[in-house]
């Protein structure tokens, strides 16, 4: 028996297929990038995605063999638009996404400012309900096209198996799931006046949610009438790819974004705004989860762009060799990771990156620790809430790209104060979707398969030094946003202007 586990990611489509043992047996990527047409903005084609898929489908089979059933992971809350031909009629809204800040104040006066009860969240910019208001107020030509809305992983699915189906982890970051009844929210749908008829049904993570059609199977290698799971969230199937199916173990993931994220037994509310109250993988549980929007995207960015001859000397690797002679510190230099917006804890889509504290003594290399350094902190602003909502910590797992990398554990580790342990299999969202297929064909609990699938390497501790280093670092960096917020939004504004309007 073996399955396969898909995760539709910002900048690269991933594939493992996964054995009875939970070895990964065979594992592609099919990297992409998303478009930032203006300040604040981040689209994609979805035929993007599909391509990849197929691409990465077929190098999997090639190298293990069709898989049994297949589980889908994706990147949370992208609004793909069809219409009744099933053809995309706009670029995919993402997840990091900022242009509906509008739309947010106007859910909040659509609902009486009763989205909360509703749906147990916020509006916040990232959620598909504001995205999909913005089609309907700046392009009502095209909304009147409008026939479906899916999130990434389901437009692959309904590609897959002419299926428009989703799972409710994914559903509850649309601002449109009932959380606490797993169901759409028809308040939420009449004050809104967003159709019923636009959005998929609804199933649970292990529940069987189409198969694969003999089309695809011709393209992919992959046969006919394959099982697909309903899968989850990218971060849901992350949490049980990183073992987190029971409540006292917190995770991490370091990916374009950086994730915090919590099992619940029962649903509790952070009455900050910081975290969101989602539904889990595991049925009839739940998540508390909060969001850095550029975690190892400030990291790609100072790849790309500061530290880009460094990266020519060896990639990132390069970058990260020229860290071990610096201390921690990073020479009193701050980052704010702040490069699109912020979504936890400030909810500012108008937040600004900053380097704070340069001097003519400072070299790339202190900018990349700060870099780092800077990502953590945000990581360890969300830790706090988190233990400030009265949910006991027992451990911290770390999974992503920052997984790979000793200058992230142990920074992470000392900025938090705590052991923090990497998870073998850093690509977590798609380990974690090919767990929910395997659940599906066995029958076996989410929750035992974890226990069995998932290692972890050694515990990695805090450096005592650093750890003092940073706490008085920390108390810099919590200051800077609240003393720079109106810079930061003058500056948005400018930027604003100057760019041009670019939307198909």
């Amino acid at each position: 028996m073996k399955v396969a586990g898909f995760d539709v990611g910002t900048t690269g489509l991933k594939g493992v297929i996964v054995d009875s043992d939970g070895s990964i047996v065979a594992e592609t990527t099919i990297p992409y990038a998303p478009s930032v047409p203006r300040p604040g903005w981040s689209q994609q084609d979805p035929e993007v995605w599909w391509a990849a898929f197929i691409a990465c489908a077929a190098a999997l089979v090639q190298k293990a063999g069709a898989p049994d059933a297949i589980g889908l992971s994706g990147q949370m809350h992208g609004s793909v638009f069809l219409d009744a031909a099933a053809k995309s009629i706009s670029p995919a809204i993402l997840w990091n996404d900022q242009r509906t800040e509008a739309e947010c104040a106007q859910l909040i006066e659509m609902t009486g400012n009763k989205a909360v009860d509703w749906t147990l969240n916020e509006p916040r910019t990232a959620f598909t309900a504001a995205k999909i208001l913005w089609l309907r107020n700046n392009y009502p030509e095209i909304y009147a096209r409008l026939h479906s809305v899916l999130l990434p992983k389901d437009f692959l699915r309904f590609r897959m198996s002419g299926e428009r189906l989703s799972d409710v982890t994914d559903s509850s970051g649309t601002n449109l799931l009932d959380v606490r009844n797993r169901e759409w929210s028809q308040p939420m749908l009449t004050a809104t006046g967003i159709e019923r008829s636009l959005l998929p049904d609804l199933v649970e993570s292990v529940d069987r949610a189409g198969a694969v059609t003999r089309i695809v199977a011709e393209r992919t290698g992959l046969n006919a009438g394959t099982p697909i799971v309903g899968g989850g969230a990218d971060q849901a199937c992350a949490a049980i790819g990183n073992g987190i199916v029971e409540s006292g173990t917190l995770s991490i993931t370091i990916g374009t974004s950086g994730v915090v994220y919590v099992q619940l037994p029962e649903i509790a509310l952070d009455r900050t705004g910081a975290f969101h109250t989602f539904c889990h993988a595991v049925p009839g549980t739940f998540m508390a989860m909060a969001g850095v929007l550029a975690a190892g995207g400030s990291f790609q960015w100072y790849h790309d762009t500061i530290g880009a001859s460094d990266a020519e000397k060896g990639g990132f690797s390069g970058i990260v060799q020229s860290l071990d002679t610096l201390p921690p510190g990073a020479g009193g230099l701050v980052f704010l990771p702040y490069l699109t917006g912020e979504r936890s804890p400030h909810n500012d889509p108008r937040a600004r990156g900053a380097f704070i504290g340069l001097s003519n003594r400072h070299t790339r290399a202190h900018m990349a620790r700060a870099v780092i350094e800077g990502v953590c902190f945000a990581l360890r602003d969300l830790v706090e809430i988190i233990e400030g909502m009265n949910v006991s910590v027992s451990g911290v797992r770390v999974a992503g790209g920052g997984a790979r990398g000793r200058i992230w554990l142990t920074t992470l580790a000392s900025v938090l104060g705590r052991p923090v342990m990497a998870t073998e299999t850093p690509d977590a969202s798609a380990f974690g979707a090919a767990m929910l297929a395997m659940s599906h064909r066995t029958d076996i609990a989410i929750g035992d398969l974890a226990t069995s699938w998932v290692k972890t390497a050694p515990p990695v501790e805090p450096e005592m030094t650093a750890q003092a280093i940073y706490q008085d670092l920390y108390q810099v960096f919590r200051s800077l946003y609240p003393a720079n917020r109106s810079a930061m939004h003058a500056l948005f504004e400018i930027d604003s202007r100057t760019s041009q309007d670019v939307v198909q």
